[in-house]
């Protein structure tokens, strides 16, 4: 009879492992978020002191539900890259507490002292990135991804952002280089996963280039620096990069990734990923900020559910496999898609009745995923593994 691993944990198995507390905060946020912006927008609710309603949008969407997402993400794969325990237990729960703290200074830090609110609005991310990097750097002769040196570099990077995010006179910088970050963490995720993904599903091997691979990763990380970049170089290097993304997804066999949802959204996600290198780079002007939510909408919206469905079952020690209420979550957030990108363009007079659409089918999909989820990361592991 083999032995049992002497268990790490003995609390609520919430605290196992990063992706559980944060994955139900996110969808929580995914929930809360949207409705508090419409009424932001349309004048119905008065925006926290010294914050415009644009700017609070931009912060929570990016640094709440974003950020709860890539941090309950990195902190599962992370240890998995570099086969460690990883953080659990009262470094969770010290984490999440920052997180918190961070949405109440963000709505009523207006009125804090000055020290207070700076450290409400940096406590998580610098925790986060810290326990990221210790991880990374520690294990790193056991790392299985040599590329893992682009997070080293830009996490750190979102201190800078959400400080030039917050400054009125930086908004605009702040809002694409932070956009950037989660350009480049997507692009990482998506050359990661598609591959066993789709040989799980086809049996079907992708190719991979090193003359694609290196330069979508190199030029992802180039235009972090894209607001301080010369014009035509930086539209260039858009227009490349889009390009790039374009001809791997022609390249990785779409046709069959569309005949499943759950594989669809993520190609359609890579394809929002393009089109909104594309859109920004060409300076047209659309509806409703159309390259910036062609981003929020098309690859966050779309990929996320999709991610967090995934490592919530797979994690869980249940078989990833889609049932048709997780199917249905992600043909709500298409519906989602097509009322906040493509409606506008073509109703822009019935703007706010899309927006309010829009909104609406998002916290519908992050409720159904919150609720599918929450019974998965409340409990233990049904294959009898710790995390």
């Amino acid at each position: 009879m083999t032995e049992k691993t002497p268990r790490a944990w003995h609390g609520h198995p919430l605290w196992l492992v990063g992706f559980r507390p944060f994955f139900l905060l996110a969808s929580a946020a995914a929930v809360v978020l949207p409705p508090i912006w419409v009424l932001l927008l349309t004048g119905k609710l008065t925006p926290p002191a010294g914050l415009s309603p644009m700017t609070w949008h931009a912060h929570e969407m990016f640094f709440g539900f974003g950020f709860a997402v890539l941090g309950g993400f990195l902190l599962t794969a992370t240890k998995n890259w570099v086969s460690v325990r990883g953080h659990f237990g009262r470094t969770l729960q010290f984490l999440v507490a920052a997180w918190a703290f961070e949405r109440a200074g963000m709505w009523w830090g207006g009125s804090w002292p000055s020290w207070l609110r700076l450290s409400s609005l940096n406590l998580f991310t610098l925790s986060l990135v810290g326990a990221i990097w210790w991880t990374l750097l520690r294990y790193r002769k056991k790392d299985s991804y040599r590329d893992n040196f682009l997070f080293l570099v830009a996490l750190p990077v979102f201190l800078a952002a959400r400080a030039l995010l917050l400054d009125p006179a930086h908004f605009a910088e702040g809002r694409d280089v932070t956009l950037a970050i989660f350009r480049l963490a997507f692009l990482v995720m998506l050359e990661r996963t598609l591959t066993p993904f789709m040989k799980s599903a086809f049996q079907l091997t992708l190719p991979r280039r090193a003359a694609i691979d290196f330069p979508i990763k190199g030029l992802a990380l180039v235009l972090i620096g894209a607001p301080w970049m010369p014009p035509l170089l930086r539209q260039g290097a858009a227009w490349l990069l889009a390009g790039l993304i374009v001809v791997r997804f022609f390249t990785w066999s779409p046709h069959r990734a569309f005949r499943r949802i759950d594989l669809a959204v993520m190609y359609l996600g890579m394809l929002s990923i393009a089109a909104q290198l594309a859109l920004d780079a060409s300076g047209t002007q659309w509806v409703g900020s159309m390259g910036l939510h062609v981003f929020t909408f098309g690859a966050m919206g779309l990929i996320i559910p999709a991610m967090l469905l995934r490592i919530g079952l797979g994690h869980t020690g249940r078989p990833v496999a889609f049932e048709r209420r997780d199917r249905l979550v992600l043909w709500v957030m298409v519906v989602a898609f097509g009322a906040r990108i493509i409606a506008p363009q073509l109703a822009p007079a019935l703007y706010q009745h899309w927006l309010w659409l829009s909104a609406l089918a998002w916290m519908l999909g992050f409720a159904m995923t919150g609720v599918r989820l929450a019974p998965l990361l409340l409990a233990e592991r049904v294959d009898g593994r710790e995390h």
